[in-house]
């Protein structure tokens, strides 16, 4: 098999040199021919675009691509159809994987592909770090554990399976929801996911604080816009579940909310607490309740107009 690793980026350039160092040391096996690693920048800003030429060298694998910045959706397209391989993985630039993490994506794909006639792809592990220096040093919690169907952060699938189905929307142009709309379409043609839990990415992330809040509140604006147009795409009860488009999110997230009283204003003090006590992970899981209503009420106020 030819592989093809494809990664949009966009002004992650410290975290995304960790994860190409990474991938240009695989090991392979006699299933895989070849291998490249195409990196789509996205528009950075940082740097990104000169130190990957600036270290060409060092980097035999990686084929750049440059586009203004359109989003992921936009970026991973471009990936897929300058892609030489037959098997495509996504991963996201911030993850950092094992060296037989393209082994084994590769072995479970030869393995079902025999039986599925390619109607499938394999879903990796990804566990979440805020470990920049070791990130493969991060266990795996009960908090990476993942439900999605179809999410690009660590998967491998046939390329003409991607080509047929019609690649990424590229109307996901903000934070959200591009991968699963796709996965949707897969599952509506059969295709079957398989765990692939051995092929395992470290996803970093720095630790949370305090002053990253009015970022995390336009993510959830936008997560909310996006939400509605997957919805508008797939207009199905599992969809509905999926965005938390039902009465049963509204009033679990009123509930636990109190309406909107617990707020990030109101949990200021006790988040800059936590913080300042060494427990952002902590503070991080107590932000989630007040992000998900600002993320629900926007996108039922979003649903009205």
């Amino acid at each position: 098999m030819n592989v093809s690793i494809v990664i949009p980026t966009y002004n992650r350039k410290p975290i995304l040199i960790k994860c190409l160092h990474a991938l240009e040391n695989q090991k392979l096996n006699k299933l895989i021919d070849s291998y490249e690693i195409i990196v789509v920048d996205d528009g950075s800003t940082d740097g990104t675009t000169e130190w990957i030429k600036e270290n060409q060298r060092n980097l035999p694998h990686v084929v750049l691509y440059e586009q203004e910045h359109g989003g992921p959706a936009l970026g991973r397209n471009l990936g897929v159809l300058k892609s030489t391989g037959d098997v495509i993985i996504f991963i996201d630039s911030d993850l950092v994987v094992v060296n037989n993490f393209i082994i084994h994506h590769v072995n479970k794909l030869n393995k079902y592909w025999i039986k599925k006639n390619k109607k499938c792809f394999t879903y990796g592990s990804v566990i979440n770090t805020s470990n920049f220096q070791n990130p493969l040093s991060e266990d795996s919690k009960i908090t990476d554990i993942s439900f999605a169907y179809f999410a690009t952060g660590n998967v491998a699938i046939s390329k003409e399976l991607l080509l047929d189905v019609g690649l990424f929307d590229t109307s996901f142009s903000l934070y959200g929801w591009e991968d699963l709309e796709l996965g949707e379409r897969l599952k509506k043609i059969g295709v079957k996911l398989i765990k692939c839990p051995d092929a395992k990415g470290f996803h970093w992330h720095p630790a949370f604080n305090c002053d990253q809040i009015p970022l995390l509140l336009n993510k959830e604006i936008e997560r909310a816009k996006m939400a509605l147009i997957f919805y508008q795409k797939h207009k199905n009860l599992r969809v509905r579940f999926i965005i938390q488009f039902t009465i049963f999110h509204k009033l679990l997230w009123n509930v636990l909310c109190l309406g909107g009283l617990i707020n990030t204003n109101l949990i200021f003090p006790l988040l800059k607490f936590l913080v300042k006590s060494g427990k952002s992970g902590i503070a991080m899981e107590i932000l989630k309740l007040p992000l998900n209503y600002v993320y629900v009420s926007e996108l039922y106020k979003l649903s009205r107009k």
